[in-house]
């Protein structure tokens, strides 16, 4: 890293993002321990799919996106009383289950967030218990299920937002949904495109991480005047969030991550950093070509290309970019702070 550290974020908005944040977990809480109840009187079964969520959610994870949306909000000159920006980070870290499940599923992840993964869960449940029908279909299908409840939970959350932010909300959904199944085809494919690999992943990661929580939460304190900043600083960001995912994903630590590493490679994912390598270095490019790819080996041949410099270079850049784009700009200098912090966190995690 070659950035320089931030100043330190004034007390108060400190202390207001974290009151926030806290009534966010609240709320994820008290709505999955509801539903639970309400499928339990149902049937013991009916309530596989709210477990499912819950046990993610309950895993840990970043809750980066309610964090980005509660920020925009304040930095907007919302009041941290406000109970919109709880039902709208509620919404998003639920639409944050929903792609982690589905995208276990499309992956055939077997661990996240250290424990295993749905579908694997309930695969070897329907496996021990002698049920009928295919282990593999059944927990791949109780993962997609629990996906769509978690999505139809953010869905009834965000329904209940203004109007603009119900117009930033479908931008979110759509982006994300139509970046992940780019994502699915260029690997398919093997399409090494860096132009569109950078697109798809600003579509299916930064822009939903960053950029549109933002405009997301300034949109309920009618923020309008700062989308311009937020678009600039989160495209910016967005990049460099999924180079350092990229990054991880090939020289990582799987104990710190909490999933293994090596899968974006070993399941042939034109990755922006991939892209890069390949347009770069012929024999990453023909690695790609293979169909018949050893395990580890293109992670191997990514490190040989030297291609691990070349993205820590392009994430201080981005990260340099994303603070400039904030210079000048209507946000507050407390909240300039703030996301300049942000910024360093997200591009420089190693999980």
């Amino acid at each position: 890293m070659t950035t320089s550290p931030p100043a330190t974020a004034p007390a108060s908005a400190a202390r207001n993002r974290a009151e926030v944040l806290s009534r966010v977990e609240e709320r994820l809480k008290s709505l999955l321990d509801l539903e639970h109840r309400r499928w339990a009187e149902v049937d013991h079964r009916a309530t596989a799919p709210v477990e499912a969520i819950s046990r993610l959610v309950r895993a840990g994870g970043k809750r980066l996106r309610p964090d980005f949306c509660v920020v925009g909000f304040l930095a907007a000159g919302g009041t941290p009383d406000d109970p919109r920006v709880v039902e709208a980070g509620t919404a998003i870290e639920l639409l944050h289950a929903f792609a982690l499940l589905h995208d276990d599923v499309l992956d055939g992840s077997a661990v996240r967030r250290g424990v295993p993964t749905a579908h694997v869960r309930h695969a070897e449940e329907h496996r021990s218990r002698g049920w009928q029908g295919e282990p593999r279909r059944y927990g791949e299908g109780v993962a997609v299920l629990a996906g769509d409840l978690a999505f139809a939970y953010a869905g009834r959350l965000a329904q209940e937002l203004p109007r603009q932010a119900r117009r930033v909300w479908a931008e979110l959904v759509g982006e994300m949904i139509v970046g992940q199944h780019l994502d699915v085809a260029v690997a398919a494919e093997a399409v090494a495109d860096p132009d569109l690999s950078a697109y798809i992943a600003n579509a299916k990661s930064g822009r939903y991480s960053i950029r549109r929580p933002l405009e997301l939460g300034a949109s309920l304190a009618g923020g309008s005047h700062l989308s311009g900043a937020f678009e600039a600083y989160g495209t910016a960001l967005g990049e460099a969030f999924q180079l350092r995912d990229d990054l991880i994903d090939v020289f990582g630590d799987a104990g710190v991550a909490g999933k293994p590493v090596g899968a974006d490679a070993d399941n042939h994912k034109m990755t922006l950093l991939v892209s890069i390598a390949v347009r770069d270095d012929p024999a990453v490019r023909e690695l790609v070509a293979r169909d018949d790819l050893p395990p580890g080996e293109l992670s191997r041949a990514l490190e040989r290309a030297g291609v691990r410099a070349t993205v820590e270079h392009r994430i201080d850049r981005l990260v340099t970019e994303a603070g400039e784009a904030l210079a000048g700009t209507p946000v507050d200098e407390e909240w300039r702070v703030v996301l300049a912090e942000m910024a360093v966190a997200v591009a420089y995690r190693d999980k």
